[in-house]
């Protein structure tokens, strides 16, 4: 399979861009050197390859939930510029 420069410029004109011709022609041979690469990608045999969901396997990376030293409503909200207790005021942002 090989891509041609009116490919190309179908494939520009769809994402709004414009190319020179020298681009057109770059980016139809990188194209085409992408391609010839998976095609030697597709004529491995990976009968006994198993599929895989992640190259390297994890174990549960996640620490446990636990309850930490936490501070006082009334120490969180001192250094806010304004406060309608218990809560943190804030600029109305949605009309």
């Amino acid at each position: 399979m090989s891509v041609t420069i009116k490919e190309v410029e179908h494939i520009a004109k769809l994402a709004k861009l414009s190319f020179n011709k020298d681009e057109m022609d770059l980016f139809t041979k990188q194209l085409n050197e992408i391609l010839n690469y998976v095609e030697k990608l597709n004529k491995l045999d990976t009968t006994n390859v198993e599929p895989l969901s992640q190259v390297i396997e994890l174990a549960n990376v996640f620490r446990g939930d636990t309850v930490g030293k936490t501070i006082s409503t009334k120490e969180a909200l001192k250094n806010s510029p304004s406060q309608m207790e218990p809560y943190f005021k804030v600029p109305k942002v949605i009309n």
